[in-house]
């Protein structure tokens, strides 16, 4: 019960979109059409679902206080922690890499599509944010993270989907000269974000 209460409060109400603000480069970019968007939404979920378990083993066997005692006692002082945002960074780059080219050799259409923003997933900040409230958080085990990765993901993926489905629409309307583009987009990411409080009001 308490991961199913972690997993939609990362989607609905820590959303990483509406919530911190984290990860809106790729967000306002890459959300002129639902299909990239979702492309996209569904490569940042990929690697925060294998991202968060993975920095959670690291930095409970390697990285924390006392975590290398299960290599004999004269380990048991060290502290590796200030290697932590260095480590972490090496497994989401790693990840995206493995990603871009898994997408480039199977839907070529989708990489040609996101272009730059791709590779730019190792450095969108929704990610590492992830990372480092999972290490803030002090989850009890690996699962735990996984739920929190892949609920931030799915609520990232949700934030962008819904945008770019507006977006759509909007290319239908006549919209204000000083309004089109990247204006009107802040306008509705602010409603959206509005919206999204709504859900602070649920009790999990």
């Amino acid at each position: 019960m308490e991961n199913l209460n972690l997993f939609i409060r990362s989607i609905f109400i820590d959303n990483m979109i509406f919530a911190y603000f984290l990860g809106m480069c790729s967000y306002l970019a890459v959300s002129k059409n639902v299909k990239t968007a979702f492309g996209l939404g569904v490569a940042v979920t990929f690697v925060l679902m294998i991202a968060l378990p993975v920095c959670w083993c690291i930095n409970e066997y390697l990285l924390k206080p006392g975590a290398l005692s299960w290599l004999g006692a004269e380990y048991a002082g060290a502290d590796l922690s200030f290697l932590g945002l260095i480590m972490f960074i090496a497994v989401i780059a790693t990840l995206v890499q493995i990603l871009e080219m898994f997408i480039e050799k199977y839907s070529p259409g989708l990489y040609n599509s996101l272009g730059i923003f791709l590779p730019l997933i190792a450095v969108n900040c929704a990610i590492l944010g992830a990372v480092l409230f999972m290490q803030q958080r002090d989850f009890s085990n690996a699962w735990t993270a996984t739920v929190y990765g892949v609920g931030s993901g799915i609520g990232w993926l949700l934030a962008i989907v819904c945008l770019a489905a507006i977006r759509e629409r909007l290319n239908e309307k006549v919209i204000p000269a000083p309004l089109r583009g990247i204006g009107i987009t802040f306008i509705i990411t602010g409603l959206m974000g509005i919206a999204f409080m709504s859900f602070l009001g649920i009790k999990l």
